[in-house]
């Protein structure tokens, strides 16, 4: 099994889940992780990244991190000094109309945001709304691409897109989709050599539905135009992910891979939760499993089985504990 890894966390993208799969792999294997100074979620995002971000990081004698996975915008030779030179780096995607839309109710206290009245007023005249040069401005153009390091604000080419999409390749050896989560965690665990139950997870930090809304054709084409680059950015590798399985994997092995992966988080629902699914905010018994709430979206979480003997309890306890409360235990235990 593969052990250093670089996870680029793109926002709202099913990252946090994937943010699980990783905090428990080192937690069991012992591994260590390349926190923020002082804890926290965010490697000093939205600046890019600096190793000197990283606590325990000294140029003098260079430690290396099993794992680097909180928030950071992505700048390579920055990263290349806190983990070892044979270390995989992967990311994941989202279609950026749906990540948008997430974006708008997730961060409605931006700048940007917080005047419009609805994603349909932002876009009808967004530099009415929009400054690049507010904090926090990124959240609302281009997302993915600020996270990558990139100029989100950057003029539309064929060239510059071409550019980005090659340094990407260059960088990361696997891109997941997260509207294909399921297929997504089967390459991962091919690529890393990991077993089933590694990667097996529960969604987590996920909305609930009544914060949803439809979005129409209009809509959906103005959000792709605002965000042309992010949208480039994720034709391209939801392309060369199919391709990735096709060449790998083949789609009738990918299909047996799913089902298994889909009746192990059906078995370990059953074993785990409460009425077998997430539960709203409000519903959630154990205030140490509360995630974070964040401007108008409603985030779900879960409620365990009583009676648990202890290590199933623990296992359990593990894939359901949210981000910001199992990275501060994994703080504590490695300082």
């Amino acid at each position: 099994p593969k052990t250093d890894i670089v996870f680029l966390k793109v926002h709202k993208s099913a990252s946090s889940t994937v943010m699980n799969i990783l905090f428990r792999f080192g937690e069991t294997h012992n591994l260590t992780f390349a926190f923020p100074i002082g804890g926290g979620n965010q490697l000093f995002y939205p600046h890019h990244f600096l190793a000197s971000f990283v606590k325990g990081f000294s140029p003098r004698r260079p430690q290396r991190f099993n794992i680097l996975c909180h928030h950071m915008r992505f700048l390579q030779s920055e990263v290349q000094k806190v983990v070892s030179s044979s270390a995989v780096y992967f990311s994941i995607l989202r279609n950026p109309v749906q990540l948008m839309e997430s974006s708008f109710m997730y961060y409605k206290g931006t700048s940007a945001f917080s005047r419009a009245r609805s994603l349909e007023e932002f876009l009808s005249h967004p530099y009415h709304f929009y400054n690049p040069a507010d904090p926090n401005s990124h959240y609302a153009k281009n997302l993915m691409t600020f996270d990558f390091g990139f100029n989100p604000d950057g003029e539309f080419s064929a060239k510059r897109v071409q550019l980005m999409l090659k340094a990407i390749e260059a960088s990361f050896d696997l891109l997941l989709i997260s509207e294909y989560f399921d297929e997504s965690m089967v390459l991962l665990k091919e690529m890393l050599c990991w077993d089933l139950d590694s990667i097996v997870s529960f969604p987590l930090n996920i909305r609930d539905s009544s914060t949803k809304f439809p979005l129409s054709d209009t809509i959906v084409e103005k959000i792709k135009d605002w965000n042309r680059l992010d949208w480039e950015i994720y034709i391209h590798f939801n392309r060369t992910f199919w391709e990735r399985i096709d060449r790998d994997i083949g789609r009738e092995r990918m299909q047996q891979e799913v089902k298994a992966l889909r009746k192990r988080r059906a078995e370990l629902a059953r074993t785990c939760l409460q009425g077998m699914g997430s539960v709203a905010p409000k519903d959630i018994k154990d205030s140490s499993l509360q995630p974070l709430q964040h401007g108008n979206a409603k985030i779900l979480g879960y409620n365990l089985k009583q009676g648990l003997d202890k290590e199933t309890e623990r296992m359990c306890r593990r894939l359901v504990t949210p981000e910001l409360q199992y990275s501060s235990a994994l703080y504590k235990k490695q300082f």
